[in-house]
């Protein structure tokens, strides 16, 4: 992975900016930014960078302020403060609000500003370098668990397969800081269903209402998965947002405690969202006619979700659904009906509609086939212009 040493200066001063950019130049790859404004605007919009470097005093909003914005924005970027107000208050500010990594002072000294942030970028590979065993490996991981558990309960598991392909771009519209953990929560978030008796998974699939012993018994999954998940070093977030997954934007819902609205974690409202929806499609509803209910489920669901959800319900039309033999199944390739073997005279259902292929699933299906024969061909859903 190429290193990335793209650097932001945010000052109200262009002299100074010039004076960075001329004697920076070769060293690291300088981009500047006159003002709080135009420096956020900057972050907002440009490909990311490795170190952002911003002044303390300035008109409109300091510099503690737009650090922290930045922080929210691109939390991966290394923050340092630079002012020619050396005073301990605006340090312990900055440190404190802001997360900087670094306090320099005015005027500072080429070589030391070099030596800085040259320490700023190294921090940089280190963070984006764990971000990529986390996103990378942990969520390969993790996937292999899931997939490994649907084969044992593929009709609790293939709602993780309806979703999966909503969590993505729902996450990149909703601005979610954290998407690999989105995407992790959305693999694990049915893991608490195992301890659930089946008549209470069948009523809940079919939307019947449960006594107040059966609902007591369901609302244990979510805490179950969570408790699972929080074990995993660094999952925190993870089995925070499965925690809440069924939760209400307004705060009602279970747990039962004071967090509401933004408060609960962005992956757990999407889920909120996607979860809901995909049951009210399995219990025959049109997408349309879900996606409406969901629209007038006020208080149960982020406003926000529910708009950027319909953006990405738009894009389905991009998708067809054509029939595809058995031996041409591929990855990622979505069964569009359920998949069945025949077996004495019956057919048991082996992968259930929406269902995402994996090379475990296919060496599962292949192995099957050898024996058995299988829905062949078997309609699944692809990009149209494949």
């Amino acid at each position: 992975m190429p290193v990335n040493n793209r650097v932001l200066f945010i000052d109200d001063d262009e002299r100074i900016l010039a004076g960075f950019r001329r004697n920076l130049h070769g060293s690291f790859e300088v981009d500047t930014a006159v003002g709080p404004e135009a420096g956020l605007a900057k972050v907002r919009e440009s490909p990311a960078y490795a170190v952002v470097v911003s002044d303390l005093r300035m008109p409109g909003m300091d510099g503690v302020a737009v650090l922290s914005k930045v922080r929210e924005m691109r939390p991966e970027t290394v923050r340092v403060m630079l002012t020619g107000f050396a005073d301990l208050e605006a340090a312990i500010g900055a440190v404190n609000e802001g997360n900087i990594f670094r306090f320099l002072t005015k005027p500072c000294e080429t070589s030391y500003l070099v030596g800085a942030l040259t320490a700023a970028v190294e921090q940089y590979r280190l963070v984006m370098a764990e971000r990529e065993l986390l996103e990378g490996t942990l969520r390969g991981s993790l996937r292999m668990l899931s997939e490994v558990l649907s084969l044992l309960r593929p009709e609790i598991y293939g709602r993780i397969s309806r979703i999966a392909p909503y969590v993505r771009p729902l996450s990149r519209l909703c601005g979610d800081p954290s998407p690999w953990q989105t995407e992790a929560a959305a693999m694990l978030c049915q893991m608490g269903f195992i301890i659930l008796p089946d008549a209470v998974i069948s009523r809940v699939e079919r939307g019947r209402t449960l006594s107040a012993e059966d609902a007591a018994t369901y609302r244990q999954h979510a805490e179950v998965a969570a408790k699972l998940v929080a074990n995993i070093p660094r999952m925190g977030g993870v089995a925070k947002a499965i925690a809440y997954q069924e939760k209400n934007f307004d705060g009602t819902g279970f747990p039962q405690d004071a967090v509401r609205g933004k408060e609960l974690p962005v992956g757990a409202r999407i889920l909120r969202v996607l979860l809901d929806f995909d049951r009210l499609v399995s219990a025959g509803a049109a997408k349309a006619e879900a996606y409406k209910t969901i629209k007038q489920g006020a208080g149960l669901y982020d406003p926000d979700v529910v708009v950027a959800f319909g953006e990405v319900l738009g894009e389905e039309g991009k998708y067809v659904i054509v029939p595809v033999a058995v031996k041409s199944l591929r990855d990622n390739m979505i069964l569009a009906e359920d998949m069945f073997v025949t077996r004495g005279g019956q057919q048991l259902k082996v992968l259930p509609k929406g269902y995402a292929l994996s090379s475990v699933s296919l060496a599962h299906i292949a192995k099957l086939a050898r024996y058995d024969p299988v829905t062949d061909p078997v309609k699944v859903i692809v990009p149209s212009g494949d």
